[in-house]
C-alpha cells in the first residue's frame, strides 16, 4: 500500500476549510499511505476563512487562494503547480469547480454525489472523456476489504444467479430541525440549491445504491419511489423507501433515512443468489457473513481464512487488527494515486486498481433524478435517465 517510489503527487484542496468535517477525512485518506502532499488549497467559498484555513494548514501564503478559481488559474501555470485537486465542497459546486480543473489537465478526486445535476453530471462525464484526466469519485466504503471479497465472490460466481439486493443506509442525526438552527453541515445538505434535487437519496442513498451496483456488477433499469419529508418545513427528503428492477431481472429494495433514531452510520447490504447469500454491516466492516445454500452461515473476516487477493491487495494489517473508515478512504487515494501515476508516465494502470468512475457519479445522479420523479407521480416505475 505504501508509496514505493518516493515521489509524492502534488495536491490541492477546494473546500474543507474550518468548520468542514469531510476535508479533514480527505487529508487523512490522502496521507495514510504517502502518495499524496497537500500544497495548495482554496479551502472556502469566504475568502478570508479560506485563507485562514490555509495558514492553519501550514499551507504557503502564496498557495492559498481566496478562490478556487484563481487557484485553477495559477497552479495552472506553475511549474510546480498541483497534479491533483480534492474537491469536498457542497454538491451544487462540484461541477463548476471541476470543470476549471480539468480544462487545465488537472485531475480530480471529488465527493459524492457528482453534482446536483444530472444535467452537469453528463456534461462533466463529457468533459473528463474529453481532457482524458483521471476522475475518481470518492465513494470510500467500495475502498472496505470485506467489500472486494464480496464483489470477488460475486463475480467468480459461487453466488450463482443474482435474485435479490437489499441496501440500506439509515442515519438518524436530522430527526429533528437541525438545520434551523444554522448547523453548517444539516443547513447545506437541506438546502435545495446546495444539496440538489435529493437530501437523503442524495447524500446517503447515493452510497447504498453505489455499493449494491459494485458489489453485484448489476444495472438497475427502472424504480419506484416513496420520498418523505417528515420533519415539518424541510425541503428535500428524509426517508426514501424504493424499489429496484435490475436489467438482469434481478430485484432490489432501498432504503435511506435520516429521521431513524437509533441509527448512526449503519450501511448495510444483503445479497441472495441461486447459490448463497452475503452480509456486509459498514459498522462492522471486518467481517463478511457467506452462507451457501442449505449449508450452515460462515464467517469470512479481514485478512483471515477464506479471504481472497482482491481483498488482500487492499489490506494493511494482520486479521484481528480493525480496519475500518479511514482505512477504506485511504485506499480510494491509492487507487487514485496508482492511476493518476499511470496516467503521467504513459504506463498501464497497476492490475487490479478499482475506483469509482465519473461513469458511476452519473449513474448516483441518474439514480436520484429517477426517485424525485417516481415519487412525484405517486411512486410510479420510471426508468433511469442515462
Amino acid at each position: 500500500m505504501a508509496n514505493e517510489d518516493n515521489t509524492r503527487i502534488r495536491l490541492g484542496m477546494v473546500g474543507g476549510g474550518q468548520g468542514a468535517f469531510i476535508g479533514g477525512v480527505h487529508r487523512i485518506a490522502s496521507r495514510i499511505d504517502d502518495h499524496f502532499e497537500l500544497v495548495a488549497g482554496a479551502l472556502s467559498s469566504d475568502p478570508e476563512r479560506a485563507i485562514a484555513s490555509g495558514a492553519e494548514l501550514g499551507l504557503a501564503e502564496d498557495r492559498s487562494y481566496g478562490s478556487f478559481l484563481d487557484m485553477a488559474k495559477r497552479e495552472g501555470r506553475l511549474k510546480n503547480g498541483i497534479q491533483a485537486v480534492s474537491i469536498v465542497t457542497p454538491n451544487n459546486m462540484h461541477y463548476p469547480v471541476a470543470r476549471e480543473f480539468l480544462k487545465r489537465g488537472i485531475h480530480v478526486i471529488c465527493d459524492k454525489p457528482l453534482t446536483a445535476s444530472l444535467g452537469d453530471a453528463k456534461k462533466l462525464s463529457a468533459l473528463v472523456e474529453k481532457t482524458g484526466a483521471i476522475f475518481v469519485l470518492t465513494h470510500n466504503y467500495t475502498g472496505y476489504p470485506m467489500v472486494r471479497q464480496a464483489r470477488e465472490m460475486i463475480a467468480s460466481g459461487e453466488l450463482g444467479e443474482i435474485r435479490v439486493v437489499q441496501a440500506e443506509y439509515p442515519q438518524d442525526w436530522l430527526s429533528a430541525d437541525l438545520e434551523s438552527t444554522g448547523q453548517k453541515q444539516a443547513s447545506w445538505r437541506t438546502d435545495p440549491t446546495q444539496a440538489g434535487a435529493g437530501g437523503s437519496t442524495g447524500d446517503i442513498g447515493t452510497h447504498a445504491y453505489n455499493l449494491a451496483s459494485f458489489m453485484t456488477g448489476l444495472e438497475v433499469s427502472e424504480l419506484s419511489a416513496d420520498l418523505s419529508a417528515f420533519v415539518s418545513g424541510r425541503q428535500l427528503d428524509d426517508n426514501a423507501h424504493v424499489m429496484l428492477r435490475f436489467t438482469s431481472g434481478a430485484r432490489g429494495m432501498l432504503w435511506s433515512s435520516q429521521v431513524a433514531p437509533g441509527n448512526e452510520n449503519a450501511l448495510a447490504i444483503r445479497i441472495y443468489g441461486s447459490k448463497g447469500g452475503l452480509e456486509w454491516r459498514q459498522e462492522d466492516p471486518n467481517y463478511l457473513w457467506y452462507t451457501p445454500l442449505g449449508e450452515p452461515k460462515r464467517l469470512i473476516t479481514r485478512g483471515g481464512a477464506g479471504s481472497g487477493e482482491d481483498a488482500g491487495r487492499v489490506t494493511r494489517v494482520p486479521p484481528g487488527h480493525p480496519e475500518g473508515y479511514l482505512e477504506g478512504f485511504a485506499n480510494i487515494y491509492t487507487e487514485a494515486a496508482r492511476a493518476i501515476r499511470a496516467a503521467q508516465s504513459g504506463g498501464k494502470v497497476e492490475a487490479g486498481t478499482v475506483y469509482p468512475t465519473v461513469q458511476d457519479g452519473v449513474k448516483g445522479v441518474a439514480f436520484v433524478d429517477a426517485c424525485v420523479r417516481s415519487s412525484n407521480r405517486n411512486s410510479a416505475w420510471v426508468k433511469l435517465a442515462i
